[in-house]
C-alpha cells in the first residue's frame, strides 16, 4: 500500500470503525474563516489497514499462507477451461497440456487440504475484526481551491464493471489472466503521465461559445436551452492526447447512439467507481497506479468470514477512487444474497466529499456506489437490494450534513445488474429509486434515449476482430447490426432471451451513472454536461465503462 497519512489538516492514526458490517469515521477539515455554523465535532480518521492491531493482520497473513496451495490448485484447476481467444491458441497442444496439468492440480489440491482446513479455522475468527474498508491517502497533492459559489464547476464520474476475479472464476465470463488485465486496466485508467488537475477542470474540452477552440474541435455556437442533455463526441486532436467537445442536443434526443461512444476514458475524471475488483493482487495494481492520479482511495471494501451467518469468501469487490478528500464512509452489507452471489459480501460503499470552502461554509458532495445481485432471475432479490440502497444513501446524508453545508451534487453509481429493456426487469425498472435519482439514459420505465446503448457484451464475442481493440469496437457499436451482435440482448424474468421487439437495438445497459437534485441554501443547480460509454477496456472486460460529466451552478436565472 501506498505511504499514507491523515486527510489534509489531519494527524495520522486509525480509529475503529463500528461494527462489522459497516464503519463511518471522519477525516478532519483544513482551517476555514470563522464560518457562521458552529465548528464540526473533533474529527476521526479513516481506517488506513485492514486490522485495528498489527498481531491480527500477522494472524490473517498465517491463515492465508495456510490457505494459498489449495487455493492456487483450485483456480488452477478453474483456470485450465479455455477462453474462446485460447482455444484457438491451444489446439491440439492445449488440449494435451490441460490433460497433464489437471492431475497435477488435482493432486496438490488432495495434499494440502489439511493445511487448509487449519488455515480456515484461523481465518474465519480473524475476519470478524476485520474493518468494512481502508483508507489510501497518498499525499503531494493540493489542497481544494476555494469556491465561489457564483461560478460554474464541472465534476466527472466514471462507473466500470472490471470482472477482476481470481483467473479461474473470470473464465466463466470467458475472461483470464486477471494479472495481465489488471495491468492493462490500471494504465489505461492511470496514463503514466496524466494531464495536470488544475482545480476545477482539467483533461474535457469546455470551449466558449463563438469561440475557436485551441485544439481544433467543432464548435457548436448553438445556445443550450433549459434542460439539455449532452453527449460527447471525439474530434481530431492536434495534441498528444485525445480531447472531447460538446454539442448540445435538446430534449428530446434523437442523435445517434454513436455520438455517445468515446474510444478512451476521460482525462479528467474526479471519481472513479469500480466494481468486480475481487482479486487481491489485482486490487494492489489498480491502487498503485491510480494513486498517482487518485490521492484518495477506499478499497478492501465489505468484511469476509462469516458475516450474518452467511460464508463470505469474496469482499464486495468496490473500489473507489477520489481526486477530493473524503470526509466520511460507510459501508452497508445486502443481507440477501443467493446463491454464488452469497459468497462475495456485496453491499453499498458510500462516501461524502470535501469539494471545497465558501464564505466559511463546506461544499461537499456524496457519492454511493454498488453490485446488485447478480442472476438474470434474481429480480425480487435485487429489487430487496435497491430498497436497502436508497434507504441506506438517504440516512447517510443525515448523518453527516451539518447546518451550513452547501451540497453541490449526489450520485449514485454501480453495476445494478437489471436494464431497461428487458420484459424481466418491468418491476424494477418502476423502483422508486428512479423518483428520488434521475437516470440521464432513459426517458421512462422501458423507454431509453435514441443516443443509449446496453452496456453488457455477449461474453462469446469479446474476442472477435470487430470488437477487438477500442477503436473497432467504438465502429462495430456505432452500426446497429454490430450493437445487435455484440451487446447482450433483452432477457425474460427467467434469464432467458426475450423475444426481440421492433424498434431500435439498445441492448442490456446495466451499469448506471445517476443523479439526485440536492437541496441547498443557497441551492445549486446541477445539469448533465455528458455522457459517455467508453470502449477502451475492449478484450480486458465484459462490461462497457460509464462516464457522466455534471454541471454545477447557481440556481438563479
Amino acid at each position: 500500500m501506498a505511504p499514507s497519512a491523515a486527510g489534509p489538516g489531519g494527524a495520522t492514526g486509525v480509529a475503529e470503525a463500528p461494527g462489522q458490517e459497516q464503519g463511518d469515521v471522519t477525516v478532519p477539515l483544513s482551517p476555514l474563516p470563522a464560518p457562521p455554523a458552529p465548528r464540526p465535532p473533533p474529527a476521526m480518521l479513516l481506517p488506513e489497514s485492514p486490522f485495528p492491531r498489527r498481531a491480527l493482520a500477522a494472524l490473517d497473513s498465517l491463515a492465508w499462507g495456510l490457505l494459498a496451495p489449495s487455493v492456487w490448485a483450485v483456480n488452477g484447476l478453474l483456470d485450465l477451461r479455455p477462453t474462446t481467444a485460447e482455444r484457438g491458441r491451444w489446439r491440439c497442444c492445449g488440449c494435451a497440456a490441460r490433460a497433464v496439468a489437471a492431475p497435477v492440480y488435482a493432486a496438490l489440491l488432495l495434499l494440502t487440504l489439511p493445511l487448509a482446513a487449519l488455515g480456515l479455522l484461523l481465518w474465519l475468527p480473524v475476519q470478524a475484526t476485520r474493518r468494512p474498508f481502508v483508507y489510501q491517502y497518498t499525499a503531494g497533492t493540493a489542497p481544494a481551491e476555494p469556491w465561489e459559489l457564483r461560478q460554474r464547476r464541472t465534476f466527472t464520474f466514471l462507473t466500470a464493471n472490471l470482472c477482476l476475479l481470481p483467473s479461474g472464476l473470470a473464465k466463466f465470463s470467458n475472461l483470464g489472466q486477471t494479472p495481465r488485465r489488471a495491468a492493462a486496466i490500471a494504465r489505461r485508467l492511470a496514463p503514466a503521465s496524466p494531464r495536470p488537475h488544475r482545480g476545477h477542470r482539467a483533461g474535457l474540452v469546455e470551449p466558449r461559445h463563438g469561440q475557436a477552440s485551441s485544439y481544433g474541435g467543432t464548435l457548436c455556437t448553438t445556445p443550450r436551452p433549459p434542460g439539455s442533455v449532452t453527449v460527447e463526441v471525439e474530434t481530431e486532436p492536434v495534441t498528444t492526447e485525445p480531447v472531447m467537445t460538446e454539442p448540445t442536443v435538446a430534449e428530446p434526443m434523437v442523435a445517434e447512439p454513436a455520438a455517445s461512444l468515446a474510444e478512451r476514458f476521460p482525462s479528467d475524471a474526479d471519481f472513479v467507481c469500480l466494481q468486480e475488483v475481487f482479486d487481491a493482487g489485482a486490487a494492489a495494481i489498480l491502487r498503485r497506479r491510480l494513486s498517482g492520479t487518485f490521492p484518495h482511495l477506499l478499497w478492501g471494501v465489505g468484511g469476509r468470514g462469516l458475516r450474518g451467518g452467511a460464508l463470505k469468501l469474496l469482499d464486495s469487490g468496490l473500489l473507489l477512487a477520489s481526486r477530493y478528500p473524503l470526509l466520511a464512509a460507510r459501508y452497508h452489507g445486502f443481507p440477501n444474497g443467493a446463491r454464488e452471489d452469497a459468497l462475495a459480501a456485496k453491499g453499498l460503499l458510500v462516501a461524502q466529499v470535501l469539494l471545497g470552502s465558501a464564505r466559511g461554509r463546506r461544499v461537499v458532495g456524496y457519492l454511493g456506489c454498488t453490485h446488485l445481485q447478480a442472476p438474470a432471475g434474481d429480480g425480487r432479490i435485487r429489487e430487496a437490494q435497491l430498497t436497502l440502497a436508497l434507504g441506506w444513501l438517504r440516512l447517510f446524508r443525515e448523518e453527516q450534513e451539518q447546518r451550513g453545508d452547501v451540497v453541490a451534487f449526489d450520485v449514485f453509481c454501480g453495476d445494478l445488474n437489471f436494464d431497461n429493456c428487458s420484459p424481466g426487469d418491468e418491476p424494477t425498472q418502476r423502483h422508486r429509486l428512479f423518483e428520488a435519482y434521475r437516470d440521464p439514459c432513459r426517458r421512462a420505465p422501458g423507454q431509453e434515449e435514441p443516443w443509449a446503448i446496453g452496456t453488457l457484451l455477449d461474453h462469446l464475442r469479446i474476442y472477435e476482430e470487430p470488437v477487438s481493440t477500442p477503436e473497432k469496437m467504438k465502429r462495430t457499436l456505432s452500426q446497429p447490426g454490430g450493437r445487435q451482435r455484440y451487446l447482450a440482448g433483452p432477457i425474460l424474468a427467467s434469464g432467458q432471451p426475450a423475444p426481440l421487439a421492433p424498434g431500435p437495438w439498445h441492448g442490456r445497459r446495466l451499469d448506471y451513472v445517476l443523479f439526485r437534485q440536492p437541496p441547498g441554501d443557497p441551492p445549486l443547480r446541477t445539469e448533465v454536461a455528458a455522457v459517455s460509454f467508453v470502449t477502451q477496456l475492449a478484450t480486458l472486460s465484459d462490461h462497457l465503462p460509464v462516464a457522466l460529466r455534471l454541471r454545477v451552478a447557481p440556481a438563479g436565472p
